[in-house]
């Protein structure tokens, strides 16, 4: 039986992977910054554990009390939507800290044993605004399209391990969290000068009938960890496949 990490479960797309893979019995390590039991199905195959992937120490213990891995997902990501100059420094190192350093931290911390057993798989999940950028989300999509870039050099640089890395790019998901959990970091509201562009983003979002599922994600992930031909990009989901296809 295979076990993955999972970070970022306690909601969206985090959370939908560990029920899939839950239900294809894989042993799961589900975790959280706030761990909570009652969001997945009981299982004998299930442990949800504290990770913090911007806390060293955090992650250290996580990867520990884990043990052996044979999938890693990097999932667990802010979101932060707002014009570049209603945001502070502190709120875009904050975003970086997440979505870029703490992707980065979780996988070395789990590297040396892939490379000692010269088997496991890496997939970093990101977004498919790094496809076609929008406005309103520089900041966001900089911290996501930097992990793009560092996890296709790696996967060159851990090729000769063993070690597949993959990348998975979602679309936008209405069913997720992602506007809930950006708020705190939204300095009060859009800047006035940008209000008529946040407007017409909010009323094309509206508009759009392609979205992108959790499921999509899930599906998309589970292609990364178990079938060796996939790609190094997946995009998921209706609108990140249409927007990969056009480029």
């Amino acid at each position: 039986m295979k076990t993955i990490l999972i970070t970022g479960c306690s909601s969206g797309f985090g959370l939908e992977t560990a029920k899939y893979f839950l239900d294809r019995d894989w042993k799961v390590v589900a975790t959280m910054r706030t761990p909570r039991e009652d969001l997945l199905p009981r299982s004998e195959h299930l442990r949800v554990l504290a990770l913090d992937v911007t806390d060293p120490h955090s992650i250290r213990q996580a990867v520990e009390a884990t043990g052996p891995i044979d999938v890693l997902v990097n999932n667990a990501g802010i979101g932060l939507l707002d014009a570049l100059e209603g945001i502070s420094m502190e709120t875009a190192r904050e975003v970086f800290e997440t979505n870029t350093l703490g992707t980065i931290a979780v996988t070395q911390a789990v590297l040396p044993q892939f490379r000692q057993r010269k088997a496991g798989v890496i997939v970093n999940v990101t977004s498919s605004v790094t496809l076609k950028p929008l406005p309103l989300l520089a900041v966001y999509t900089a911290s996501k399209a930097a992990i793009n870039a560092f996890t296709e050099s790696l996967a060159l640089e851990l090729q000769p391990f063993g070690i597949r890395v993959s990348l998975v790019l979602p679309g936008r998901a209405p069913d997720t969290r992602f506007g809930e959990n950006a708020q705190p970091r939204m300095q009060g509201s859009i800047p006035e000068a940008y209000a008529d562009l946040a407007r017409r983003v909010f009323e094309a979002w509206g508009q759009s009938s392609e979205v992108t599922r959790a499921q999509d994600v899930a599906e998309a992930v589970w292609r990364a960890a178990t079938d060796l031909s996939s790609p190094v990009r997946i995009a998921a989901g209706a609108d990140a496949v249409a927007l990969a296809g056009s480029r």
